[in-house]
C-alpha cells in the first residue's frame, strides 16, 4: 500500500512539474515576441559600434568580458529593456569559453560527491545544470545535441553501483532527461565501441548529455545581443574603471571605464550606470582596479585537451573514465569528425596565452591507453592539437585543492557598486547572467523588464531544421560535407555565407572553394568572419572557425589565403599595409605554434636526437634517401624531391614541397641530411610522429619506382 502511494505521489509531482514547465514555456514565447529584435538583416559594423560606445551619454548597463558569461549578462541585459554595453579586450570566446570539453552537462561527478557527501549545493549545482542543459539545447539545435556517453565497467560490483549513479541522473533531470540510460552487455558494448579494451570488461553503461560548438555558441550569444540593440566591441580593452562621488553618500561609485580600442590604440571613455566584471580568470585584476586592497575570490586551473584523429572513437557516442590514475576524470568524445582527450585539472598562473605542457598531453595518452584495445596503438604523432584552457574556479584564498573546490559561482557588490559574477561553469552561463543582473538591478535601482532568456532562440538558431544542408546543396551546388557543416555553424544564417561563396569552375561543386582540402571550411567563411566582428587571422582559425583546434597544420597551410581574403576586405593590400599581412601571418602562426600545440608536435621530432633503427632498417631507409639523393650530397633539396616525383607523373606546387620539407629539416638550412631524415622515421617508428608527409611522399614513390623496375637506355633515349 505505502509503495503505491510512493508511486501515485512521484506521478503527481512530475505531472505537476511538467505542467510548470509548459507553462513557463508558453510565459517565455509570449515574452519572445514582444521583444524588439533591432537589427533583422546584417549587424551594425565594429567602427559602428565603437562610435556608439564612443557617442552614447550613458548606458544603463556596462559589461567587461566577451565570453560565455559575459555575452549571457549582455543579451540579459538588453532583452529586460535596458541599455546595454559590453567590450572584450581580445575576441568574443578567446579565451576559456572556446576552450572547454565542449560539453553541456550537469556533472555526473558532481552528483556523486552531492550524494557521497550529503552536499545539497551541489546537489542544486546539478539540478540547475541540468534544465539549463535543456535550454541550451532547445535555444542553439544547430549548434548542439545530445551525445550518448560509454562508462565502461571492468568490476562486476561497480555495475549496480555506476547504474544507480546514473539512474539518480536521470531522475533529477525529471522531464528534462535527453534520453534515458541503460546497460550494455561486454558483446553489445565492443559492437558499438570496437576500439575499447576487452580485457576484464564486464559491460558498460551509457548516459546523456550534450554537446556543443563552444566558440560558435558563444559568439551566437554575443550576436544575438547585438541583434536586439546591445553595443557590443571586441578588442576594447578597459584601462581604468572610472569613479564618481554619490551625492547622498559622499563615497566613490564605479560610473563606467576609461577603454583602449586594442587596433587603432584611441581611448575613450564609456559612462555607465552599472558595470559588471565578467571577466573569468581575469575576474581579480579587474576587482583590483576597483580596490587595491580587495582579496583574490578566483584560483584558476588549468585544463588541457588534446585532438586526435577521428577514428579513435566511433562517430557518435564518447567514452568516460570515472577514476584515472590519479583521480581526474577524462572524457574522449567524438567532436567535428575528430576525437578529443581531456581534460587534465592543475593549479596554474592566469595568463593571457595558456600553453598546453607535454607533460599533460602524455598524462592523457597514457588514461587513453588504459581504455583502449592494445590492437590500438596510441601515438603522441596523432595529436593533431592541443589546448589549455583556464577555469576561474571560486576558492578560499588559502585551498590548495583544486579537484574539490565547487564549481560553482558567486556574485558580488563592493562598496563602489562594482558588480562581479566569478566561477561556474560553461553549461549555467545563462542562469548565472540572470542572477548576476537580477543582483545588479537592486543594488543599482535600474528599471528593468524580468529576465527572458530562457527559450530564447539564438542566432542562427530560428531558421534551421535538419534537413536545411539539402537545401543548401541544391540551391548554391555545394558538396554535402560543406553543406552540413555550414547548417550546423550558422544555422539559418547558412545561406547568407553560401550567397558569398565564390563559383569553384568546376562542374561539382558548383561554388565553395575550401581552405584546406580535408576540412569543409569554404572561403566565403572568412569574408562572413569579418561581418561576426573577426578582426584578426587567429579570431578566424581559433573562434569562427575552429580549424586551429582540430589540426594545427592544417591551419598554418591555410593561413596565407585566409589573410590574403581579409586583407582584401580589410583593405591590407595597400603598399603601406604590407607589414601589417606579414604581422598577422606571423601572429597566428606564433598562436598555432604556442598555444594550439605546434610546438609540442614539431618537438617530438627535433628531441628525438638518437636514432632509435636497428641495421636492417637504417640500410632500408638508407637505400631509400639515396633514390632521391642521386649525386649522393648527403642532403636533399626541394629540387632533388621534385625530379623524382615528376618521373612517377606526381607534381606538387613548389611552395607546398618547401613547406613539406621544412617540417624536417631541423636546423633550417633548406635541405634534409640523411641523419635528419633518420631521425624522422626513428619518431614514427616510436610513433612519436605520425603523418610526417615528406616519410609517407618518399615510400609512396619508392614503392612506385619499385615496381616500374630498372628502366633501360633504350626506353631513356640512349643517354648522354
Amino acid at each position: 500500500m505505502a509503495g503505491m502511494r510512493f508511486v501515485f505521489w512521484g506521478v503527481v509531482l512530475t505531472v505537476f512539474v511538467y505542467l510548470c514547465h509548459i507553462q513557463a514555456r508558453l510565459a517565455n514565447v509570449e515574452a519572445e515576441a514582444e521583444l524588439k529584435v533591432v537589427y533583422t538583416d546584417e549587424l551594425p559594423s565594429r567602427q559602428a559600434q565603437l562610435s556608439s560606445l564612443k557617442n552614447t551619454e550613458e548606458f544603463d548597463v556596462l559589461v567587461v568580458g566577451g565570453g560565455a558569461t559575459g555575452a549571457g549578462c549582455a543579451l540579459d541585459a538588453v532583452t529586460r529593456n535596458l541599455k546595454t554595453a559590453l567590450v572584450e579586450r581580445s575576441d568574443f570566446s578567446s579565451g576559456t569559453s572556446s576552450r572547454s570539453t565542449k560539453l553541456i552537462h550537469g556533472g555526473v561527478r558532481y552528483l556523486q560527491k552531492a550524494i557521497m557527501q550529503l552536499d545539497y549545493e551541489q546537489y542544486m549545482m546539478v539540478k540547475e545544470a541540468l534544465h539549463e542543459r535543456a535550454n541550451l539545447l532547445e535555444i542553439a539545435p544547430h549548434l548542439s545535441a545530445p551525445l550518448p556517453i560509454m562508462l565502461p565497467v571492468y568490476k562486476w560490483w561497480q555495475l549496480p553501483y555506476y547504474w544507480a549513479g546514473i539512474k539518480m541522473y536521470d531522475l533529477v533531470a525529471g522531464i528534462q532527461c535527453l534520453k534515458s540510460s541503460y546497460i550494455l552487455s561486454k558483446t553489445k558494448a565492443l559492437e558499438l565501441f570496437p576500439m575499447l579494451k576487452k580485457d576484464k570488461l564486464v559491460g558498460a553503461i551509457v548516459y546523456y548529455d550534450g554537446q556543443h560548438n563552444d566558440a560558435r555558441m558563444n559568439l551566437a550569444i554575443a550576436l544575438t545581443a547585438a541583434r536586439y540593440g546591445a553595443t557590443i566591441a571586441n578588442y576594447t580593452e578597459v584601462v581604468h574603471l572610472l569613479k564618481t562621488n554619490d551625492p547622498h553618500t559622499g563615497k566613490e561609485k564605479v560610473c563606467g571605464a576609461h577603454c583602449r580600442d586594442v587596433i587603432t590604440g584611441q581611448e575613450f571613455d564609456i559612462r555607465a550606470k552599472c558595470v559588471i566584471n565578467a571577466t573569468g580568470p581575469f575576474t581579480d585584476s579587474l576587482r583590483k582596479m576597483d580596490n587595491q586592497e580587495t582579496k583574490n575570490i578566483c584560483q584558476p586551473s588549468a585544463g588541457v585537451h588534446i585532438v586526435i584523429p577521428g577514428y579513435y572513437s566511433p562517430d557518435n557516442m564518447g567514452l568516460l573514465d570515472p577514476a584515472t590514475s590519479d583521480g581526474r576524470v577524462i572524457f574522449f568524445l567524438p567532436w567535428e569528425k575528430m576525437t578529443i582527450a581531456g581534460t587534465t585539472d592543475t593549479p596554474t598562473n592566469v595568463t593571457a596565452h595558456p600553453i598546453p605542457g607535454e607533460d599533460d598531453i602524455n598524462f592523457i595518452l597514457r588514461e587513453v591507453r588504459n581504455y583502449l584495445s592494445p590492437d590500438v596503438e596510441v601515438r603522441r604523432g596523432d595529436v593533431l592539437a592541443a589546448w589549455s584552457g583556464i577555469r576561474p574556479l571560486v576558492t578560499d584564498p588559502n585551498s590548495k585543492d583544486t579537484q574539490s573546490i565547487c564549481r560553482n559561482h558567486i556574485v558580488s557588490i563592493s562598496d563602489s557598486g562594482l558588480v562581479t559574477i566569478a566561477g561556474g561553469k560553461w553549461t549555467t552561463y545563462r542562469s548565472m547572467a540572470e542572477e548576476t543582473l537580477d543582483a545588479a538591478i537592486k543594488a543599482h535601482s535600474l528599471s528593468a523588464e524580468p529576465c527572458k532568456t530562457v527559450g530564447l532562440m539564438l542566432e542562427g538558431g530560428k531558421g534551421w531544421t535538419p534537413t536545411l544542408y539539402i537545401r543548401l546543396v541544391q540551391d548554391y551546388g555545394l558538396e554535402n560535407e560543406v553543406a552540413q557543416h555550414l547548417a550546423s555553424t550558422y544555422g539559418g544564417k547558412a545561406f547568407d555565407v553560401a550567397k558569398m561563396a565564390q563559383v569553384t569552375g568546376k562542374r561539382w561543386p558548383i561554388v565553395g572553394k575550401r581552405l584546406v582540402s580535408e576540412f569543409p571550411y569554404i572561403e566565403s567563411e572568412v569574408q562572413y568572419a569579418i561581418k561576426e566582428y573577426a578582426c584578426t587571422a587567429i579570431d578566424v582559425i581559433a573562434q569562427r572557425t575552429r580549424l586551429g583546434f582540430l589540426n594545427v597544420q592544417a591551419a598554418d597551410e591555410a593561413l596565407p589565403r585566409i589573410v590574403q581574403i581579409m586583407g582584401k576586405e580589410l583593405d591590407w593590400t595597400s603598399d603601406s599595409c604590407l607589414c601589417e599581412i606579414q604581422a598577422e601571418l606571423e601572429a597566428a602562426k606564433k598562436f598555432l605554434y604556442h598555444e594550439m600545440g605546434y610546438r609540442s608536435r614539431s618537438e617530438q621530432l627535433t628531441k628525438t636526437s638518437e636514432i632509435n633503427l636497428d641495421y636492417q632498417e637504417v640500410v632500408r631507409y638508407k637505400k631509400r634517401f639515396h633514390k632521391f639523393d642521386k649525386e649522393s650530397k648527403g642532403f636533399i633539396t626541394t629540387v632533388d624531391v621534385q625530379q623524382v616525383l615528376e618521373s612517377i607523373n606526381v607534381h606538387i606546387d613548389e611552395n607546398a614541397l618547401h613547406e613539406i620539407l621544412n617540417e624536417v629539416d631541423l636546423n633550417k638550412n633548406g635541405q634534409v641530411e640523411i641523419d635528419e631524415f633518420l631521425q624522422l622515421m626513428s619518431a614514427v617508428k616510436k610513433g612519436q610522429v605520425s603523418d610526417s608527409r615528406l616519410a609517407i611522399l618518399m615510400k609512396t614513390a619508392e614503392e612506385t619506382l619499385d615496381m616500374r623496375g630498372p628502366v633501360t637506355v633504350d626506353r631513356s633515349g640512349g643517354g648522354v
